[in-house]
């Protein structure tokens, strides 16, 4: 590791350097001119194990060093070492506000140097070891977390294109909707380790269709109240399904398969729940759901230009939909736009 000296006298720089010489595994860099040290260290934080700086220079003190190596990332931990006087007191409580380590006093004593530097480097040397230890483990953590996504994700796959067999839009539908799902989390501030979840657990939000008799699910023309009322068990169905996983995307995609068809005045189901009763989730996937619904042909009805759905949306509002989540929706327009236009190619 690298051990900075700075001293704006080369003598004392010489002296610090021939004191360290028989340390193993320590290698001196000396410095006059604090700018030019400050430099080094930003470039080459990673390697500097120790930090040896004299008080009173031109231009910069040795606390105002200190300070300002303190403010590179990846030096909180590295210790440093200011030369002063024994009586200079206050200099040293300032010093220890600053970040400083330790001290040597002057005149050097090349084996309290040498001790002092080894001591504080084999300090240095654990806590990068533990740093890089901690870097490995989240390198692991992660690389599990990403195997198990990809099975989840694998698993959510398969479930959808057992869906797919019920009703040959329904690969595109859920696509669509994940992404407008995006779209609004991500205007709404979600994190986008969140916006990635919702998006995901939206593709389940119509999975208890699979219920659903082809008479009633495809069927080209209005449904009879009987048929309706089968139609919107789909949403209990698809909870029921759901529910109980230890994933938290099913868990949160059985959240929203119960919950994406209320509406925020009330008059939705299967609960009849109303405002922020409503998961937000839920909240989330019905514009998006209603959204794709409207702008898709299906066997029932033709496809609403763009425009008039969002008309539609802005106008319910308030009833049918959260409005904060129908600005959302709104915010990133253009988005919906270029990706309606790339979905549909």
């Amino acid at each position: 590791m690298l051990a900075l000296i700075l001293d704006d006298a080369e003598l004392n720089n010489l002296l610090v350097v021939q004191a360290l010489k028989p340390v193993p595994d320590c290698e001196p860099v000396e410095f006059t001119c604090p700018v030019a040290a400050l430099a080094f260290l930003r470039a080459n934080v990673a390697q500097i194990g120790i930090a040896i700086t004299d008080y009173d220079m031109p231009g910069m003190t040795g606390i105002e060093f200190i300070a300002a190596a303190r403010g590179v990332e990846g030096f909180a931990h590295v210790p440093v070492v200011m030369v002063t006087s024994m009586d200079q007191r206050a200099i040293r409580r300032q010093a220890l506000d600053a970040g400083a380590t330790d001290f040597l006093g002057k005149p050097f004593d090349p084996a309290e140097i040498r001790a002092r530097v080894t001591n504080l480097m084999k300090i240095s040397h654990a806590h990068r070891q533990e740093q890089d230890r901690a870097a490995w483990l989240a390198r692991e953590v992660a690389a599990a977390v990403s195997v198990i996504e990809a099975r989840e994700r694998e698993i959510i796959d398969l479930l959808m294109r057992a869906a797919e067999h019920r009703d040959t839009d329904t690969g595109n539908h859920i696509a669509r909707v994940s992404t407008y799902v995006g779209i609004i989390a991500r205007n709404l501030g979600f994190d986008d380790d969140h916006c990635r979840l919702l998006s995901l657990a939206s593709t389940m939000h119509d999975v208890g269709k699979i219920g659903v008799p082809d008479a009633i699910l495809l069927k080209r023309g209005a449904l009879s109240v009987e048929e309706r009322g089968e139609m919107e068990k789909h949403a209990e169905r698809g909870r029921r399904i759901l529910e109980g996983s230890t994933s938290n995307v099913v868990r949160l995609a059985a959240e929203i398969a119960a919950s994406h068809h209320e509406r925020w005045d009330g008059t939705g189901y299967p609960a009849g729940l109303a405002g922020e009763a409503i998961p937000l989730s839920g909240r989330i996937v019905a514009v998006a759901d209603v959204f794709d619904a409207l702008v898709s042909e299906r066997p029932y009805k033709a496809a609403w230009p763009l425009e008039k759905a969002r008309a539609l949306l802005s106008e319910n509002a308030g009833s049918h939909f959260d409005p904060a989540c129908v600005a959302a929706f709104l915010a990133g327009w253009g988005e919906v736009e270029r990706q309606c236009q790339l979905l549909a190619a």
